[in-house]
């Protein structure tokens, strides 16, 4: 065959196929809305909160999307309050979505799920603890990841069997004091760690809150110098945590045991920030985060791989497991529903019922009837050789909780 009829049948065969390509419909689209603090000074754990949606739709996109359409993704930047709820009316009136993805920052999400509610839009909340969030008993609300409440019941266990025992000592016998950001997220730790300190019978010698952008923390610190503090417990976003190791170093501040509240303690770029010295031995409490024992949380290692392969760094932290696991629940519980209406998602995602251990977070998923998921649970971490290690409970444990003596 000459050189010419092999170039007209290569033509005809290109002409062919981009016609039938160009006859096939394209694949249906569903919108969702993720809104995040993209920018302003939540935004390195807004973008990693984000990080882990993404995943998780391209993820249920490749085994074929929700009901047979393809997930796309509407940003809104969640950058104050007001912002929250000028995203939120945008992605639900331009952007059309059938619902809203979010949203780490519980301010923001306390007023942007008001939005969707009164606008019938279900409401998926990932990473904001408020238990005031989920009290309100809104009907297309729902949340996978644990409460402030669970947060502050994790840090005074720790404080009762983890540090007193680490330590020696009765728990009693400790000076605890408790500061926090003053915004809805503080304030909400805050109150149940100073409520569920005394009913296990600690004693709190100081409790203080602040502004999250507070540039100056020295006053803090001499009080907390003065009442001899054993225990700070803290509950911060990034700034106000690298502000504090900074000027506690400054000051020559040392308890024995300090113990996070989530937020800028999970972070990678925290540590980087004030020295690996600097947070050695520093507890936290938080999200299920990496380095955790796998047989505790299926599929984690599954989440890792996938990170790595589209970020090319390790997950800076614990933020997108929890929104990636959070998404793929509500988004195969959507795959499940009669149709995209909001009642037939709601009916779908309040059906869920996954076991304890059957996430990648550790735990299960199972939604009360104020939307908020009852089997979801904090995990006990520990900055250890430069790394945040889960130390409690011991079944979700990779390490042992080291304390100075």
């Amino acid at each position: 065959m000459t050189k010419v009829r092999w170039t007209r049948r290569l033509m005809l065969g290109l002409l062919l196929g981009a016609g039938v390509a160009a006859a096939q419909p394209a694949r249906a689209e569903v919108r969702f809305g993720a809104l995040y603090p993209f920018s302003g000074e939540l935004a390195v754990l807004g973008d990693e909160s984000w990080r882990g949606l993404e995943l998780a739709v391209e993820e249920i996109n490749a085994a074929g999307g929700v009901r047979g359409e393809k997930v796309a993704l509407m940003r809104g930047d969640a950058v104050d309050n007001n912002q929250a709820v000028a995203e939120a009316r945008r992605l639900i009136s331009v952007g059309g979505v059938k619902a809203i993805f979010g949203t780490y920052s519980s301010a923001r999400a306390q007023v942007a799920s008001q939005v969707a509610e009164l606008a019938r839009i279900p409401y998926f909340e990932m990473g904001a603890v408020s238990d005031a969030i989920t009290e309100r008993k809104f009907r297309y609300l729902f949340r996978t990841n644990p409460t402030a409440r669970n947060m502050a019941e994790r840090s005074i266990d720790m404080v009762v069997n983890a540090v007193a025992k680490g330590l020696s000592v009765e728990p009693g016998s400790l000076n605890v004091a408790i500061i926090h950001e003053d915004s809805l997220y503080g304030t909400t730790v805050g109150r149940y760690q100073s409520s569920l300190a005394k009913e296990r019978g600690l004693k709190i010698v100081e409790t203080m809150p602040y502004p999250a952008n507070v540039v100056d923390m020295s006053s803090l610190i001499l009080r907390l110098q003065a009442a001899k503090a054993d225990v700070v417990l803290q509950t911060s976003y990034q700034n106000d945590t690298v502000l504090f190791f900074r000027q506690a170093r400054e000051a020559g501040f040392k308890p024995r045991a300090i113990i996070g509240g989530g937020g800028g303690y999970s972070l990678r770029e925290t540590m980087q920030a004030v020295g690996q010295d600097v947070m050695e031995g520093v507890l936290n409490v938080d999200f299920t985060q990496i380095a955790t024992n796998p047989k505790a949380a299926p599929g984690i290692d599954k989440f890792v791989e996938a990170y790595r392969a589209k970020y090319n760094m390790e997950p800076r932290s614990g933020h997108s497991l929890g929104n990636y696991v959070g998404a793929k629940v509500f988004l195969q519980a959507i795959n499940t529903a009669k149709s995209f209406s909001a009642d037939d998602i709601r009916a779908a995602v309040a059906a869920v019922d996954i076991p304890d251990g059957g996430t990648a977070e550790g735990w299960g998923v199972k939604f009360g009837a104020d939307g908020q998921n009852e089997r979801a649970k904090m995990m006990g971490l520990q900055w250890q050789d430069g790394k945040l290690v889960t130390v409690f409970p011991p079944e979700a444990a990779i390490s042992e909780i080291r304390l100075p003596r």
